[in-house]
Order: structure tokens, then C-alpha cells, then sequence
């Protein structure tokens, strides 16, 4: 059984979360070949790693002499943990940080056999090795300077955290942002394809013509949008005034919001937040099945700032 006081559990948790920082951002930073500051936060912390190191640590505590045991414990308890975290992550940001989709029998993403299968493996080696190894390192240092570590390392990965929090969930209201924006788009290039059809008389023949259309990215729907009004204008020289005065206030109205929306767009994807930025940059693998193209827009927009 381990008997650790409360600021001894906290160390161990910020030290799990450093270890999976630096596990994970060299990982990733050699696959990417180039520097990969991992993670949620902005600092060198990774909290499902020391969530899930201390998860390890109590589950397998019963099961300390049957490493079978310690192994299902593992098992069961990482993929619970892995789980939980993803669900309520996605539910709350509308973005996965890892998805297990692509792997075989995975549950939605979120867990998978083989990581399950993994954490067993991982619990045994870290109960039997790496945690003696780190509890003989705190126990030889003396308590004042763990407390003091503590207390200072709690200060600022609460700082950290929340910031980071706040940066999840904004960006989370930018992909609104930019799918709402996109809704409009496709709102008034619609209406627009039914003016110039009425004008024409073509109208069952447009509908047919651009039905596979209306799934065309943001900047190309825009450049089209413009494209309709150009060819309104056009039309308008030669259509009778009664065209004109029908159509001019809703036109006006259509222009109006198509710029105001045009705007947002921009504005969303500016991402002048350095936390939202660096969330992006942190996790390249990271994926929405509802606003994939939103958060695509960002990934590139990201890249682009990078280059300025």
C-alpha cells in the first residue's frame, strides 16, 4: 500500500504530467521533425498522464502481489479514465485530441483494444519500476523542498489550466462561429440562384446545376457568392425596370448580410489568441467530426501566421 501525504500525491501527479510532456513532445516533435510543445496546456504539463499514473498507482494497490491482477486493474482503469476524458472533452471543446477511429475495434473513437491492452502493460511497468525509482528520488529530498515545489508547481499549472480552458472553449465558439458564418453563406447563395432562375425562368433547371454545390468549401462559396451578384448586376442592364424594383430590397438586404458575414469569417479566423494558437499547433492530429472544415481552415490559417 502506498501512504503518501497529500502534497506527496501532488508531486507525484505533477511529476507524471512532466514525464508525459516530455515522452510525448519528443515523440511527436521527431515524427513531425520539428518542435512539438504537446498538450492541452501551454506549459510542460500533461494532465491525463499524471491522471492517469495516479490511476494506476490506486487501482493496482489491492492486486500489489498478483501482477495479473495489477495488469486487468490497468486494463480497466486507463480505459475507463481514457474514456471519460475524451467524452467529456469533446462534448465541452466539439474537438477530439486523440481518436483511435481509424484503429480496429475501437468504441467511438475514443478507446480501443489495442490501448487498452497497452495500459495493462504500462500499469506493470510503472507500479513494478518507474515509481519506485521516483518514490526513492522524493523520499530522499527533504519535505520542506517538495512542499515548497508543490505549492509553487499548484500555482502555476492552475494559472496554466485555466487559461488553456478558456483558449478550449473559445476556440470551441469560433468553429460555431465559422459553421454558423458558412450556414448563412449557403443561406443566401441559395436565395440568389433563385432570383437569377426566376429572372431566366431557368429555376428547376439552377436547382438541378448546383445541388452538389452547396458542400463547396467557405472560400469558394464566397468567391461564388460574388460571382451571383456580379451576374445580377449584369442582368439587371438588360431586365425590365419591374425586375429591379422586385428584387432590388432583397438584393440590398442579401448584400448587406453576405458582407457582414464575410466578416466574420475573417475576423474568426485571425486567431489572435496565442493560447488558441498554440492549442492548434500542439495537436495537429486533432479532429471534429462536426466543424472538420472549420477547424481545417484554422489549421492552415495557424501555418500561415507561422510564416509571417
Amino acid at each position: 500500500m502506498y501512504h503518501y501525504t497529500l502534497i506527496q500525491w501532488l508531486f507525484f501527479f505533477y511529476f507524471y504530467c512532466f514525464f508525459g510532456w516530455v515522452f510525448e513532445s519528443t515523440y511527436v516533435s521527431v515524427k513531425s521533425r520539428k518542435f512539438v510543445n504537446r498538450g492541452f496546456m501551454r506549459g510542460p504539463f500533461l494532465p491525463i498522464y499524471g491522471s492517469g499514473a495516479i490511476m494506476m498507482l490506486v487501482v493496482s494497490m489491492p492486486f500489489q502481489d498478483n501482477l495479473i491482477l495489477t495488469y486487468l486493474a490497468g486494463c480497466v482503469g486507463a480505459t475507463v479514465l481514457e474514456f471519460v476524458t475524451g467524452t467529456v472533452m469533446e462534448a465541452l471543446f466539439k474537438v477530439r485530441y486523440w481518436d483511435y477511429s481509424n484503429q480496429k475495434f475501437n468504441y467511438k473513437g475514443h478507446i480501443c483494444l489495442g490501448s487498452t491492452l497497452a495500459w495493462g502493460f504500462l500499469t506493470i511497468f510503472m507500479t513494478e519500476i518507474l515509481h519506485k525509482g521516483v518514490e526513492r528520488l522524493v523520499f530522499s529530498i527533504p519535505h520542506f523542498i517538495i512542499s515548497v515545489t508543490t505549492i509553487l508547481l499548484t500555482a502555476v499549472i492552475l494559472v496554466d489550466f485555466t487559461l488553456s480552458f478558456k483558449a478550449a472553449l473559445d476556440l470551441r465558439d469560433v468553429l460555431i462561429g465559422l459553421e454558423k458564418a458558412k450556414a448563412e453563406m449557403e443561406r443566401i447563395q441559395k436565395r440568389l440562384d433563385v432570383i437569377v432562375a426566376v429572372a431566366s425562368d431557368e429555376l428547376e433547371t439552377r436547382r438541378q446545376e448546383r445541388r452538389q454545390e452547396y458542400s463547396m468549401r467557405m472560400d469558394e462559396l464566397m468567391d461564388d457568392i460574388e460571382e451571383r451578384f456580379n451576374s445580377i448586376k449584369e442582368r439587371i442592364k438588360v431586365e425590365p425596370p419591374e425586375f429591379l424594383e422586385d428584387v432590388r430590397e432583397e438584393l440590398l438586404e442579401l448584400k448587406a448580410k453576405f458582407l457582414v458575414e464575410k466578416e466574420h469569417h475573417i475576423q474568426f479566423k485571425k486567431l489572435k489568441d496565442f493560447y488558441q494558437r498554440s492549442m492548434i499547433k500542439g495537436n495537429p492530429t486533432m479532429h471534429s467530426q462536426r466543424f472538420e472544415e472549420a477547424l481545417d481552415d484554422l489549421k492552415k490559417a495557424v501555418e500561415k501566421y507561422k510564416k509571417k
